[in-house]
């Protein structure tokens, strides 16, 4: 018979998330998937699932779940103070939780996001290749929506003995340094021309609050004007992760997982692959970032370090 998370609890916003959907966004169909790409593969890794296995992305307050069967979980990202069976548990570790057995969070202790696996993965259906939960499409995920109680999620057939796996714990050390103020890395443009020495200057001095309306399609910046030498419009072109579109109003918006597949704003930079879970990891209406420029050369350095700490994790 197979397993199931049962939802008792959803939580403030808890969907089911993968790598995301590659490969149609020349449809209009946005990537979606894990704001933290970087945590859900770590739990994956650490439950041994494939790093684009789906598991459970929970968003500053936790659900409460139930599980029907012997199952090991992980939980990476923020620290949403995770509990077992009514006892506190450190994240970043395989923990075996007996059939019955209830999952819980007390509250956030720091960070925006957690992401809970489960070995075997939640095996939701497939559309266009991904389990990801695109929210404004209504599509993908469990239902195409976030979680509500009295949700059974399927869990699929683990690969390895679960029993051999718990215990293991991905080290301190390897793990992103979240924090209420990242310094996130940039490479300047592909319109940067556009903008005036001024304010490319002030936004590379600058430091900015994460507004409360910011999403997993884009954070919203407050802070000093960053001026156009012209118009902010430009023709339509495609928005990769990352990038720091600047419209009229001259706030910066950074594109996150479920950005629009193109745009018409001049970006003025591109925050980098591995500072990515840095941002994902801020609580809007509450954080600030500031930017830093680096290279291309620089930015590819870091990231193939970050994605080496092991070998099993795809580094693409």
């Amino acid at each position: 018979m197979s397993a199931y998370l049962e939802v008792i609890e959803p939580g403030l916003l808890t969907t089911v998330q993968d790598l995301g959907r590659w490969g149609y966004e020349r449809l209009g169909v946005p990537v979606a998937g894990a704001m933290d790409r970087f945590a859900l593969q770590v739990a994956n890794y650490l439950v041994g699932n494939p790093p684009g296995a789906a598991g459970l992305e929970i968003t500053l307050t936790g659900p409460r779940l139930r599980v029907t069967g012997n199952c090991l979980i992980a939980v990476c990202g923020a620290d949403l103070g995770l509990r077992v069976w009514k006892s506190d548990m450190p994240t970043w570790m395989a923990i075996y939780v007996r059939r019955g057995w209830e999952i819980g969070f007390a509250g956030r202790r720091s960070g925006c996001r957690a992401y809970l696996a489960v070995a075997g993965g939640i095996a939701v259906p497939l559309v266009m290749g991904s389990r990801a939960t695109y929210l404004r499409g209504g599509f993908g995920g469990y239902q195409g929506r976030a979680l509500r109680a009295g949700d059974r999620l399927p869990l699929g057939e683990p690969a390895y003995s679960l029993l051999n796996q718990a215990g293991q714990q991905f080290p301190e050390a390897a793990r992103p340094c979240y924090n209420e103020s990242p310094t996130l890395e940039v490479i300047l443009g592909p319109q940067d021309d556009c903008f005036t020495q001024d304010g490319i200057d002030a936004f590379l001095s600058s430091e900015y609050h994460i507004g409360a309306m910011s999403d997993r399609m884009g954070y919203r910046l407050e802070g000093p004007i960053i001026a156009h030498k012209a118009m902010a419009d430009i023709v339509s072109d495609g928005i990769a992760l990352g990038a720091v579109q600047v419209p009229a109003s001259r706030q910066p918006i950074v594109m996150m997982t479920d950005r629009q597949t193109t745009g018409g704003y001049t970006k003025i930079a591109t925050v980098v692959s591995a500072d990515i879970p840095l941002l994902a990891q801020c609580v809007p209406g509450k954080s600030r970032v500031r930017f830093q420029a680096t290279t291309v050369e620089a930015a590819q350095t870091r990231y193939r370090a970050m994605m080496n700490v092991f070998p099993v994790l795809d580094a693409n």
